[in-house]
């Protein structure tokens, strides 16, 4: 879809200069800020064919170019020329195109033959589907679609939280204060109620945390009753949350939580002792990010159990090798923002060129009286 605030920039700039209005196009970049304008054209090719500095180039155009209509400001900022565009004639313009094209508006082709991976909503089992859960699936959902308008495969992917420490706990819980056996007929309340009360009972008695921890190891070993508890807390939650998804309308190509990347974890350790990555410190084997001024990612705990941040590594590693992604976006909120630093800074020192296909789309999260 052609963009008229790019091509009467492009016009103007190509009747000033010597270049093609195609190759003017090519050339504009977004400028960092946004109080620097929407389109920066940079100056320096020109530098060569009118022997100035980029700097003064850009003066001289910023001089050539009629404003009004499209263009409400062109601006030189250093040796760039930025370009404001009237907001009253972007929206107008905007809406009446919607108006026209309908669902087809914005389509192309751009995307064609390139495939994206959104992850997006991934609630953590055994509790409410949460208003920061809530809105990642909404902008998530709404990312899919504008990438399926402009022509990509899009793997919309739902992430869980079904792996790890609150689990055991929950299934700890479960052993103390439940009534029976634990069945399919547990609520989402009932669970939740269970995570709270064991974690304030862990706070008074602290022995309690080593009874998690071998529960954890019972289940990561693979232990009969504690897979089919962590089982049943796992199809419970997610009953919960495809009613909220069938209210919305929402479906994932993919569901698959960091349970699934489980049994892919030993090659991810494997490949991080093979780049040297791994040190051992207080007993945990960590990878020291010290010198990027960040602490330290956990790759295994001290009893040599996994955390979340060994899973997102095996999981960035099974999507590039499933889907050879040219984007893959997180939508998670600011929250989360130093774990995804981490985590895009030890992709890179795996020395995965795709490392930089990986974005986090940050958005800030709710907090509410009382929690």
């Amino acid at each position: 879809m052609s963009n008229p605030f790019v091509e009467e920039i492009a016009q103007q700039v190509a009747g000033a200069t010597d270049l093609a209005a195609g190759d003017v196009i090519a050339m504009m970049e977004t400028p960092p800020k946004p109080d620097m304008g929407d389109y920066a054209f940079p100056c320096f090719t020109l530098a060569k064919t009118f022997r100035k500095a980029p700097n003064l180039i850009a003066q001289e155009l910023a001089e050539k170019i009629q404003t009004g209509g499209r263009i409400a400001q062109a601006k030189p900022i250093g040796p760039y020329l930025n370009f404001f565009v009237s907001k009253g004639s972007f929206v107008g313009e905007t809406l009446s195109a919607i108006l026209t094209d309908g669902a087809a508006f914005g389509q192309s082709d751009e995307g064609q033959g390139k495939t994206v991976v959104v992850d997006f909503s991934h609630p953590n089992i055994a509790k409410p589907f949460g208003i920061h859960h809530l809105r990642s699936t909404v902008i998530g959902n709404a990312l899919r679609n504008i990438h399926r308008v402009l022509g990509y495969d899009v793997v919309g992917v739902n992430h869980l939280g079904d792996w790890g420490s609150q689990f055991a706990k929950l299934i700890l819980a479960w052993n103390y204060w439940g009534e029976g056996e634990l069945t399919a007929d547990i609520t989402i309340q009932k669970l939740l109620e269970l995570y709270i009360r064991i974690h304030e009972e862990i706070e008074d008695n602290p022995e309690l945390e080593e009874e998690a921890r071998g529960w954890l190891r019972r289940l990561e070993a693979g232990d009969e009753e504690a897979v089919r508890m962590w089982k049943i807390c796992v199809d419970v939650s997610f009953k919960e949350f495809d009613r909220v998804y069938q209210m919305l309308g929402i479906e994932f190509e993919s569901i698959a939580g960091e349970s699934f990347y489980q049994d892919k974890m030993p090659a991810t350790l494997d490949r991080l002792r093979g780049k040297n990555l791994l040190e051992k410190s207080e007993g945990a084997t960590i990878v020291n990010l010290e010198k990027w001024d960040m602490p330290p990612l956990i790759a295994l705990r001290s009893d040599d159990a996994t955390l979340y941040g060994t899973r997102d590594l095996a999981a960035a590693e099974y999507r590039w090798e499933t889907y050879k992604f040219e984007k893959l976006l997180y939508v998670v909120d600011v929250a989360q923002s130093l774990h995804f630093k981490q985590l895009f800074k030890v992709l890179e020192l795996m020395e995965y060129d795709w490392a930089e296909k990986c974005s986090h789309v940050v958005f800030g999260r709710l907090n509410f009286k009382g929690g």
